[in-house]
């Protein structure tokens, strides 16, 4: 087995075990989850309460 074929099965099984974990994490959980986008700059009211509220 050469070389370029021996890294195309690699790959093959890195990209096959990737897709294998999101599957089982699709079937794990229960339905969609909601979360806050990571990163929200100037998007919807300021805070009104802790240390970086201003008030």
């Amino acid at each position: 087995m050469d070389n370029k074929k021996l890294f195309r099965l690699a790959t093959a099984v890195f990209w096959l075990f990737v897709l294998a974990l999101v599957a089982m994490d699709t079937a794990s959980t229960g339905g969609v989850r909601v979360e806050p986008p990571p990163v929200a700059l100037g998007s919807g009211q300021a805070a009104s309460g802790g240390h970086s509220s201003g008030r």
